[in-house]
């Protein structure tokens, strides 16, 4: 039997799961007070702060040291690399300590799975980061010599739902051409083909708008905000990235409580709720394009996805692709540990984080 600590560190919080041979015995929201995080600008000097009620929680169910048989941790925007449970090493703890590539709660799940592990002397694992790239070339282009694409998503569930769909429809994973859309606080989405990310939906740079990402916006008005009188760097991406999507329009980041004023007839709400629908499903509907549209499924997954209202409405814009399956929530703790699990099996090797790049 294996007993495998997975960690997911959040923007307040760190979700923490302890798997016995990948089935979840126990899973908390460890929350952390305000103030703590403030006194730490950079996401790296919060390691100790995170660490310490994780202890406590392994302390209270007697997980003393010894008992795990690995730690997991969500991987965040590190380098470039293929699909993988990647083993936690200097290189990688090296990148997430840098943040070249945006600072993240999620830059700190391989730093505290490494503490951890060291202390209960086991592996210590990231799986499927953020960062995973497995873009064909021509997906890579961007209209300006010099600039490409980054693949950054929800790599981590958008994996993990075609991976549980294609154990469901009995078939591999490699022989499936699957559209998987996330929809959350951001919402990416990603073609597999032959079991890869061939293309991907970043929610950094394009898409739909979501919760509070502006999502893909016209660029000459990108342009204007960046040179308008007193425009500030920091100002402006809070602005795309953070107080963007619905709450722009409307006030608020919660789906629900928009739904509740649509419902209850509030003037515009409708509308906006209508145009996040009618993006998400342009958006998917390119992805198929990039199968040439032979798609096998499309998949819905994501927070939002709990919301009958807002899957009814994609689902009417997408299923002439495909048949439609719906997977709600994100549950990344059980996709770490499934990712760890199949490493210690032997199922999938344990990758180097150190001698990875991006999928050729």
């Amino acid at each position: 039997m294996s007993l495998v600590l997975c960690v997911n560190p959040g923007a307040t919080s760190t979700k923490v799961g302890l798997f016995l041979d990948g089935a979840a015995r126990e899973v908390r929201n460890l929350r952390h007070a305000d103030e703590e995080l403030a006194a730490h600008p950079r996401i790296a000097g919060q390691l100790e702060l995170r660490l310490r009620p994780v202890r406590d929680f392994l302390a209270g169910r007697g997980v003393g040291p010894g008992t795990l048989a690995a730690v997991a941790g969500r991987g965040g925007l590190l380098k470039p690399l293929p699909s993988g449970t990647y083993r936690v090493d200097a290189a990688l703890l090296a990148d997430a300590e840098r943040a070249a590539r945006g600072e993240h709660a999620s830059n700190l799940g391989g730093p505290m799975a490494a503490a951890l592990a060291a202390e209960h002397r086991c592996p210590a694992f990231v799986v499927d980061p953020v960062s995973v790239d497995e873009l064909t070339p021509v997906a890579r282009i961007s209209g300006l010599a010099g600039v490409e694409r980054q693949s950054l998503a929800h790599a981590l569930n958008l994996k993990a739902v075609a991976r549980r769909h294609a154990r469901a429809a009995g078939r591999p994973l490699a022989e499936l051409r699957l559209v998987v859309v996330h929809m959350g606080t951001g919402v990416s989405m990603a073609a597999l083909e032959g079991g890869r990310m061939v293309d991907v939906v970043n929610p950094q740079d394009e898409g739909p708008m979501s919760p509070d990402r502006s999502g893909g916006m016209p660029v000459t008005a990108v342009v204007e905000l960046c040179f308008a009188p007193g425009a500030e760097r920091r100002a402006v991406r809070r602005r795309l990235f953070g107080d963007g999507g619905l709450y722009s329009h409307l006030g608020t980041r919660d789906l629900a409580e928009a739904l509740g004023r649509m419902e209850r007839g509030e003037e515009g709400v409708r509308l906006v709720l209508e145009a996040m629908a009618y993006q998400i499903g342009k958006a998917a509907a390119a992805m198929a394009a990039v199968l040439r549209g032979k798609v096998d499924a499309l998949l819905l997954t994501g927070g939002m996805a709990h919301a009958p209202w807002l899957v009814a409405e994609v689902r009417g814009r997408v299923e002439w692709i495909a048949p439609v399956s719906v997977y709600p929530g994100e549950d990344e703790l059980l996709a770490l540990a499934e990712g760890a699990e199949r490493a210690l099996s032997g199922e999938e090797p344990a990758l180097a984080y150190g001698e990875a790049g991006p999928a050729p």
